[in-house]
């Protein structure tokens, strides 16, 4: 469940916990946009260069410079929104990241869809239909966004906090649900993002599933929640 308030993304998690995201509009998302570009041609340029130096063949070199510039057009935002938080280099100098439309990370699916749709964001010339999709949706939103179920943010910077050591994998009590193993897993993937005071919150209500209260209930929560996903 989500709406805006004062500008911002009121997301309601399905652990109770509101986040409050702020929407990029495109402006931003269109200079994040140029810096991706840029070096994307600068890669470019360095790849010609080196291409010319090992292949004689001019067909030979026209077919290989081709092939490489269509997957690194692709795959550049792609593995960088799914290795690097959400963030391509444009996105990182301006304080932006993708999101799935719950707040968690994107993975392959969302980021290739929504990257593969911005061929229909560019039609019919000038990303017309990109720009006309974010100025008529309220979370600023382009067509592939829509499609993939993600969307861009600012990126709040991230808290001072104690490093806290990986989890040791704990088994479960008892059977959960795959809801309910979703919520838990859910929680942690979150938990950089929610205050410690709603995280001890929450462990105290696990009581029945960890048998203690408090920090003690929170790592025993951690350590199940990382045998879920390990």
């Amino acid at each position: 469940m989500n709406f805006l308030l004062d500008g911002r993304l009121s997301l309601i998690t399905p652990e109770g916990v509101r986040l409050q995201l702020v929407p990029a509009g495109p402006v931003v998302r269109a200079y994040a946009w140029a810096i991706d570009f840029a070096a994307w041609g600068f890669g470019a340029s360095v790849l010609i260069s080196v291409l010319g130096a090992i292949i004689p063949s001019e067909k030979l070199f026209n077919g290989v410079t081709a092939l490489l510039f269509f997957f690194a057009y692709w795959a550049y935002p792609v593995l960088c929104e799914v290795y690097a938080g959400g963030r391509t280099l444009g996105k990182q100098v301006l304080g932006l990241q993708v999101l799935r439309a719950d707040g968690l990370p994107v993975r392959w699916r969302e980021s290739v869809l929504r990257n593969l749709l911005m061929v229909a964001d560019f039609l019919p010339l000038c990303y017309a239909s990109g720009l006309l999709s974010m100025l008529c949706d309220r979370h600023f939103r382009r067509l592939g966004d829509i499609v993939a179920g993600t969307q861009v943010v600012y990126r709040d910077k991230p808290p001072k906090r104690i490093a806290v050591a990986d989890a040791a994998p704990l088994p479960l009590p008892f059977p959960l649900t795959p809801e309910q193993q979703r919520t838990l897993a859910d929680l942690f993937a979150r938990e950089s993002r929610l205050p410690h005071g709603r995280m001890l919150e929450l462990a105290d209500i696990a009581e029945p599933l960890t048998g203690r209260q408090g920090e003690a209930s929170l790592e025993r929560l951690r350590g199940m929640a990382a045998g879920l996903v390990r």
